[in-house]
C-alpha cells in the first residue's frame, strides 16, 4: 500500500468559479493529479447542493473531470448536449461488459491514446442514506489500474479538496480502512444521511457500526 504523492498534472480554472464559491463561503484545495487517468470518489453526497458546489469546484479547478450516466439520457439533443458539456459519459447498462467493465475498457483506450481522462463518482451511489458504499469505483479503479483520488466535499469546513490518491491494494478490509481515515471529520449537508465507508451492494446486509467517518 503506497498512497501517491506526486502531482504533475495540472489544470488552469476559472477566476470567475473561484469568485462565486467564496461569495458562497467555499474554498477549493488541489495540487494536481499524479496521472492523465484515474478515478475519483467524492464523499460525503448527502443533498442536491452537492451538485451545483462540485461542478462549481470544477471549474474552478480547471480539472476535465467526467461522470458516468445512463445513454438514454444523452438521446435527448438539448439533455444529451447539456450533459457531455459538462462532462456525462453515456453507459449501456444492458452491455455484456456490464457498467464497470465499460468503462474500464475506454480507460484501456485512454491510455493507449495517452489521453486525459478522470472519472467522478459517489460512492454512495444516492443522496439517501445508505449502508455502505457501492463497488462500482473499486471494481473500476482495480480493473483500470488507475489511481483513486479521494475527495471532501465538507460542508462544515466549506471546503471542496482533492485530499489524497492512492493504489488500490485489492485487500478491501484494508483500502476501506485507509479511505474512512481520509474522510474521518468531514460532514455532508445532512450528516444523518451520509453512508458508513463499508464495502456493501443492494441487497446485503452489512454492520453499519464499522469504519464510520
Amino acid at each position: 500500500m503506497s498512497p501517491l504523492t506526486r502531482h504533475p498534472v495540472t489544470f488552469k480554472g476559472s477566476r470567475l468559479a473561484r469568485w462565486i464559491l467564496k461569495m458562497l463561503g467555499w474554498r477549493v484545495d488541489f495540487e494536481g493529479f499524479p496521472s492523465r487517468q484515474g478515478v475519483a470518489i467524492v464523499y460525503p453526497h448527502t443533498s442536491n447542493w452537492d451538485f451545483p458546489i462540485g461542478m462549481l469546484a470544477k471549474w474552478a479547478l480547471g480539472i476535465p473531470a467526467h461522470f458516468w450516466g445512463k445513454d438514454s439520457l444523452f438521446k435527448f439533443p438539448v439533455i444529451g448536449a447539456w450533459m457531455r458539456y459538462v462532462g456525462g459519459i453515456p453507459i449501456d447498462r444492458s452491455s455484456s461488459r456490464g457498467v464497470v467493465g465499460q468503462m474500464v475498457h475506454v480507460f484501456d483506450q485512454h491510455k493507449q491514446n495517452d489521453q486525459l481522462l478522470w472519472l467522478g463518482l459517489a460512492p454512495e451511489g444516492t443522496r439517501s442514506l445508505t449502508p455502505g458504499w457501492r463497488s462500482g469505483f473499486y471494481q473500476l479503479a482495480l480493473g483500470a489500474q488507475v489511481p483513486l483520488a479521494l475527495v471532501k466535499l465538507d460542508w462544515g469546513q466549506r471546503c471542496f479538496s482533492v485530499v489524497d490518491f492512492y493504489d488500490l491494494t485489492g485487500d478491501v478490509e484494508c483500502d476501506y480502512a485507509h479511505m474512512a481515515q481520509v474522510f474521518q471529520g468531514v460532514k455532508g449537508f445532512h450528516e444523518n444521511q451520509m453512508g458508513p465507508i463499508l464495502p456493501w451492494s443492494p441487497g446485503q446486509s452489512v454492520d453499519a457500526t464499522r469504519l464510520k467517518p
